[in-house]
């Protein structure tokens, strides 16, 4: 079972507190960017560029994520109670340039999950509020012809419905507070080639269920409260950037620090370790005519995972520039 761009079923969303629509969406019909092309940058909730000061961005990207085999622990199987699993996002994301060094992004998904077989139905609705805020730590030159820029980035999850974390695979999320510290770098080197990537460690708060009891880590607990455990997520990012066109291509690691398999033949548990490793690989173009008007194409797949399905994503969306 399983976001950026941004993991879905046992996978965090897109952007980015843990849930069944991570994977799935992150970011990306932004208005960010300013005129013509002067030097136009590639800006999404992962990277570690930012938005020129009073620039305003606002994101709208659709998302679609399906599986039909997955790993209950290490086994990976199919189950016919589900058949393939889709879960499709629509996320909403504001960003702002407050200074030279720091930009505020706020980011919200609508998801949307479905069964292609079976009797259990799929939900939907709004999912978690992402506040992120970026901050530039140093950006110096190397060699006479790189750019090096370190960022210190901080991140606050919430969960604006009342969904239910209580009824995976089907849970459009896992339900919890979050709170996320991650340093971020981007070196960039005059020919246009740049490398991208960040490490992170990600707090969660107990999440309750509806029900008195439950089973974790092979034991029977009695309580409606679960203690999620945290996440370490690294990525990187390889790519080429010129002119109107960015073009990155990388892969995403993420690491559950605790939790329990599924239980043979049962359903995944929110606090069930989920592992995944992805490969994805974006296509992003300013498009002529209209100043700060950017297409974003992107797709991932999960090669490897625990406790995850092994999804494929696919993600489109524009982004828009605005100077103010």
């Amino acid at each position: 079972m399983s976001q950026s761009l941004t993991c879905a079923l046992l996978r965090r969303p897109a952007a980015r507190a843990s849930s069944i629509a991570r994977s799935l969406s992150l970011a990306a019909l932004i208005v960010a960017v300013v005129a013509a092309p002067r030097a136009m940058h590639a800006q999404t909730l992962e990277d570690a560029e930012l938005l020129a000061p009073r620039e305003l961005s606002a994101t709208v990207m659709y998302g679609h994520d399906a599986w039909s085999k997955y790993w209950e622990g290490g086994l990976k199987r199919s189950n016919e109670n589900i058949g393939t699993l889709t879960t499709s996002s629509v996320t909403t994301t504001v960003g702002y340039g407050l200074s030279p060094r720091l930009t505020l992004f706020a980011s919200l998904p609508y998801v949307q999950t479905e069964a292609s077989k079976g009797v259990l139905q799929g939900m939907s609705g709004r999912q978690d509020l992402t506040l992120m805020a970026k901050y530039r730590l140093l950006d110096p030159l190397i060699g006479g012809r790189a750019r090096l820029k370190l960022l210190a980035v901080g991140v606050a999850g919430v969960p604006t419905s009342d969904y239910t974390p209580d009824f995976l695979p089907l849970s459009i999320g896992l339900h919890s507070k979050s709170v996320t510290a991650r340093g971020a770098a981007h070196l960039q080197d005059r020919t246009g080639w740049f490398f991208d990537g960040y490490a992170e460690r990600i707090w969660r708060s107990n999440i309750t269920l509806n029900r008195v009891g439950y089973y974790a880590n092979n034991q029977w607990i009695e309580s409606n409260e679960v203690a999620m455990p945290d996440i370490a997520e690294y990525r990187g990012t390889v790519g080429w950037q010129r002119g109107a066109w960015c073009v990155p291509v990388g892969v995403t690691t993420h690491r559950t620090l605790g939790g329990s398999d599924i239980r043979r033949q049962d359903m995944p548990f929110a606090s069930n370790r989920m592992n995944f490793t992805m490969a994805h690989a974006e296509l992003m173009y300013f498009l002529p005519g209209v100043s700060g008007l950017r297409l974003d194409l992107g797709v991932g797949r999960t090669i490897s995972g625990r406790n995850v399905g092994q999804s494929t994503t696919i993600m489109t969306g524009l982004t828009y520039a605005l100077h103010l």
